[in-house]
């Protein structure tokens, strides 16, 4: 190596960073980043709360400047910036922050918000209460102090700590190479497990659990889980789940609102808030309205209003899922031991906090004992001098100085260098009787004292009993109840079916393109002939087109007039209990053109089942397509079908090779042929002919058959009937060559008006018939009310609409 005269040595440089950056490191780790398994605070913490002491800004004092209380700390024990001081100030004085504040703070100390606070200047503090359980008995020598920055004073090195902080208040810090991230606690389940630990030394963290099941934090909020408590507890490092408790709130007109009172400790509110309006913005969670931010000194509030349609269920679960409304706590439990990072399981941190506290304990009663041993030497004393009282005066006058009285008094009664002066130092009136008395009172109870001291020192059992007691009147004065409430299941980020339950419901669509769904349950069961109720409220100008029962869980196919097909769930549909709301308007569901509107609606259980959908124009066109064909419907939809131009498609229906094809017109012609003679055709094919209409005629419904079955036709008159459909002659459908004219089915006529549906009931379809009008009136009924009748009569009434209705739409279920 090469050598430079003078005081300059050459050091290689990879050396010197070696050894430069390992002493950042480790007076990163001793010093700034990590808290003392002892107290559970770090130095500037410490500093802090020594300095207030110190200052005397006890709970009960005057507040005082917090830039003074910066001040003391700078200049006496921290030698860094004003900022991280007053910073580590503030937090402990935060509530939200803190589970238990150590510092008492007057003005702004900064908000949930992020809100920073306001200048050290304005701002005042003193001690908290709990605080001074951390100082107490610092002057009895129970803690070593080490020497100042500039070794003009000494510092403590821990604090004496009879409360629990570390594992009460947690700690965080990201030191060089390692970090620490500690929940806060219960005090009162702290002190539980302190004392169970103290009666039960081999107790495992199970039991411990039994005291202490999670963290505590002081944002309240709920825990969903408990395995990642229990790897923290037994390992020092787990995953706490953390999720904002939320609750639904009615509100007039039948929107809802979720309300948000806690949310997860260490969640900016601000920040959250913005976060679910800018996803709400980017349309990634729909059916939120408004976001509000009601918090005010009573509490937290964050109000989220839902879209009348929305699910109220799923926006949560989305907002849990998105945003830090569920957040989870990664337990990292480092903390110095005898000045070494180590990270304790649950045990050992209680263990180390007993230890602690039984050699505070011990150090104290030590230092109690020599002040009672010093105090009884000089009574001992001063009872000598009162027992020879006259040759002591005598001694004392004899004597040149006072210097030499101690001497003689020392050479003359026996007595040592702090007795002879404690008897000069004597006032004349403890010669009273009464001072007499007091001084043996005051000798027997130093005896006594000496005598108890000597026995806990010489016990390690009482002193751990000590311990006990001082625990017990720790939870007593500041245990409160526990803030965050644990769940035991894990949370998932269910899928949107899964929180839906299964339903039967009933989904109506209007011809100015409203659409909802509401439960089947909601129309009550009445008697043929009645008036009916609501099912939905409707424009003047409007009225009901189409009806489908189907389950919420249930693929609903919408097919339009221009043979286009979407696909949405029954759930995707708007839910109302009330009949007569209109529902939402399908632009809001479906991307549909302007000159298109859906006609028919199939719901389908299996979208990958073997069965065909059969399809029907209203000029008698007709064509059967594989379900397996659709099960890839795009967002904006696909072409099901190619129509003439003119024509519309009217029906749809599910069905396999055993059904037959029944096509139904609005004069009452009918025919049926075999499902068999259509071929099945690719989807953006048109169709081919299936019945041969009359001039004027048009196709009001297509079914899908078989011979067991029943017919149901109702008129718009109101007027309905059953036929069988494997009856012969006049009683029931014959088959007939695809694409004749077919058969007459219903005798039309003014009273009874045209044919306004047809729908095939029985075994397979149910035994309940819901009649719809264009003015949205609905009536229900049974099957078997309904009188059975050959094909060519005009049936009976079966629900007299209201004067200037008609019936619309008919579903059987």
């Amino acid at each position: 190596m090469v050598t430079t005269p003078g005081n300059i040595q050459p050091v290689r440089i990879e050396e010197e960073m070696r050894s430069s950056y390992l002493s950042y490191a480790m007076s990163v780790i001793v010093s700034r980043a990590l808290p003392d398994v002892r107290d559970g605070l770090k130095p500037v913490q410490r500093r802090i709360l020594y300095s207030m002491h110190e200052l005397g800004l006890r709970p009960g004092t005057a507040y005082k400047k917090s830039a003074r209380i910066v001040g003391e700390v700078l200049g006496k024990y921290h030698p860094h910036g004003d900022s991280p001081v007053y910073e580590a100030l503030v937090r402990m004085a935060q509530d939200f922050s803190m589970r238990y504040m150590l510092v008492d703070g007057q003005g702004n100390f900064g908000s949930i918000d992020d809100d920073p606070p306001a200048a050290m200047r304005y701002t005042e503090a003193r001690l908290a209460a709990i605080a001074e359980e951390l100082l107490t008995d610092i002057e009895l020598n129970t803690v070593d102090f080490t020497v100042n920055f500039d070794g003009s004073m000494n510092e403590p090195s821990v604090l004496p700590g009879l409360l629990p902080n570390m594992l009460v208040n947690g700690a965080s810090g990201i030191a060089v190479g390692m970090a620490t991230n500690m929940p806060p606690h219960n005090l009162s389940e702290v002190c539980d497990a302190v004392v169970h630990l103290i009666d039960h030394p081999d107790a495992v963290v199970e039991e411990l659990m039994n005291h202490i099941p999670g963290p505590d934090f002081p944002t309240r909020a709920t825990i969903h889980g408990r395995s990642g408590i229990f790897d923290a507890y037994t390992t020092g490092q787990g995953r706490v789940i953390m999720q904002a408790r939320a609750d639904v709130e009615e509100l007039r007109g039948g929107r809802k609102q979720i309300v948000v009172t806690e949310i997860p400790f260490q969640v900016n509110k601000a920040a959250l808030v913005e976060k679910i309006a800018h996803l709400v913005r980017d349309k990634k969670i729909e059916g939120i309205s408004d976001i509000r931010d009601e918090s005010d000194r009573h509490g937290l509030r964050v109000v989220v209003e839902l879209r009348r349609e929305a699910e109220e269920e799923i926006v949560l679960n989305n907002l849990y899922k998105h945003t830090a409304l569920r957040s989870s706590f990664n337990v990292i439990m480092l903390a110095l031991v005898d000045g070494q990072p180590q990270v304790l399981d649950l045990r050992r941190a209680l263990q180390l906090y007993i230890a602690h506290r039984q050699d505070v304990i011990t150090r104290r009663s030590e230092h109690q004992l020599k002040v009672a041993r010093d105090r009884a030497h000089i009574v001992e004393g001063l009872r000598m001098a009162l027992g020879a009282l006259e040759e002591v005066i005598a001694i004392i006058r004899a004597s040149d100085d006072a210097a030499a009285a101690r001497q003689n008094l020392m050479e003359r009664l026996d007595l040592s260098e702090p007795q002879s002066q404690a008897i000069l130092d004597m006032q004349l009136r403890r010669l009273a009787a009464l001072e007499q008395e007091r001084l043996e009172r005051e000798y027997q109870d130093l005896l006594k004292t000496i005598g108890e001291l000597e026995a806990l020192l010489a016990d390690p059992k009482k002193v751990l009993a000590v311990i006990r007691d001082d625990t017990h009147k720790l939870k007593k004065r500041f245990g409160d109840a526990r803030r965050t409430e644990i769940f035991d299941e894990e949370p998932t980020d269910k899928l949107r079916e899964e929180m839906i339950q299964h339903q039967e419901v009933v989904i109506t669509l209007s011809k100015g393109g409203y659409i909802k769904r509401i439960p089947s349950a909601t129309y009550k069961l009445q008697h043929r002939g009645g008036k009916g109720v609501r099912g939905m409220t409707t424009r003047d100008d409007d009225a009901l087109r189409d009806l489908v029962v189907a389950d919420t869980h249930d693929s609903l196919l919408l097919f339009t007039n221009r043979g286009r097909v979407y696909l949405k769930r029954g759930f995707d549909i708007q839910g109302d209990t009330s009949r007569t709301t209109r529902g939402i308007h399908l632009a809001n569901l479906l991307p549909i053109a302007e000159t298109e509107r859906v006609n028919a609606t199939v719901a389908v259980n299996d979208m990958a089942a073997e069965s065909t959908l059969v399809l029907a124009t209203a000029k008698g066109e007709i064509k059967a397509l594989r379900l397996e064909q659709l099960k890839n419907i795009r967002q904006n939809g696909l072409n099901a079908m190619d129509l003439e131009d003119g024509d519309e498609l009217v029906s749809v229906r599910l069905a396999d090779d055993s059904h037959d094809v029944m096509i139904v017109t609005m004069s009452g012609q009918a025919i049926r042929f075999s499902l068999a003679e259509l071929p099945r055709r690719s989807r953006g094919a048109g169709g081919i002919r299936g019945i041969r209409l009359a001039k004027g005629d048009l196709v009001v419904s297509m079914e899908v058959v078989k011979d067991d079955d029943m017919l149901l036709v109702v008129t718009s008159g109101g007027y309905g009937k059953l036929v069988h459909i494997s009856r012969d002659g006049s009683k029931g459908f014959r088959r007939q060559q695809r694409g004749g004219m077919g058969t007459r089915t219903f005798r039309t006529g003014p009273k009874t008006g045209l044919v306004a549906a047809a729908r095939v009931v029985g075994e397979a379809h149910g035994e309940e018939v819901m009649l719809v009008s264009a003015g949205a009136q609905v009536f229900r009924t049974s099957v078997q009310g309904i009188s059975v009748q050959g094909r060519i009569t005009q049936g009976v009434i079966l629900w007299r609409p209201d004067g200037g209705d008609e019936v619309a739409s008919v579903a059987c279920f």
